[in-house]
């Protein structure tokens, strides 16, 4: 299980977490979702360790979280981050070796990753070489290279076409049915209903609600069906 309890972050003047607490249990998915600046990827960096919170407290099945415990995280950032001029297997196998798996095992598991992104083709081309799309296929094959326990994504569907999208949730729907936990973050509130188990709101840096993804989809969350059209046109308000 991890546990964010009671975190808190300022930059300066502005308090972009305030008292932020919510779990994450093993095999469960959920969906942090919120407006943009409501504190997401702030929330989400620090149980990385990439921001120390002023106070509070990131905890991994009951003790304080480690870089040890990190290292067994993977991360696809909003900010996407790989190698242009780099090949695509070449840099995947570079990211698995990071997380401590031999060269032979490290290609083998690559190998796979391409396979099931539909991207097997195109492991010799550099990653400028590729649509955005496919792009995006590598950053998340990235997240899952090094047989990570956990996975933390933040916004892994941004720019993706529907072919693209349905490829990603079928991948990212078998390694939640083996038992890894995710924490979710997407504007995308159809797929958060799909993929998630529990929602967890967040609005200027203080979780608002946290509740149960009915398995129906006419019971959901807060008392009524999701409506991601009028969430959108709330965030630009």
């Amino acid at each position: 299980m991890l546990e964010i309890d009671q975190v808190r972050r300022s930059f300066g003047e502005r308090v972009a977490l305030d008292g932020v607490s919510f779990t994450i249990g093993d095999g469960e998915t959920v969906g942090f979702i919120g407006r943009n600046g409501a504190g997401k990827t702030t929330t989400m960096r620090i149980v990385l360790g990439l921001l120390t919170p002023d106070s509070g407290e990131v905890r991994r099945n009951g003790h304080p979280i480690t870089s040890a415990d990190r290292r067994r995280i993977g991360y696809m950032p909003e900010e996407r981050g790989l190698y242009p001029k780099m090949r695509v297997a070449e840099q995947l196998n570079y990211f698995a070796q990071l997380t401590g798996l031999s060269g032979l095992t490290a290609r083998r598991d690559v190998d796979d990753l391409l396979e099931q992104f539909g991207i097997a083709s195109r492991a010799n081309d550099k990653l400028e070489q590729l649509s955005l799309g496919n792009q995006q296929r590598v950053q998340l094959a990235a997240a899952l290279v090094g047989r990570p326990e956990m996975l933390v994504l933040d916004e892994p569907f941004s720019g993706l076409d529907p072919v693209g999208i349905d490829l990603l949730v079928r991948v990212l729907e078998t390694r939640i049915s083996s038992g890894m936990p995710v924490l979710f973050s997407s504007h995308q509130l159809e797929l958060v209903e799909r993929l998630c188990q529990r929602v967890v709101m967040i609005e200027n840096g203080r979780i608002v609600r946290d509740e149960q993804v009915a398995g129906s989809r006419t019971a959901l969350p807060f008392g009524c069906r999701f409506q991601p059209t009028t969430w959108r046109a709330s965030e630009r308000s």
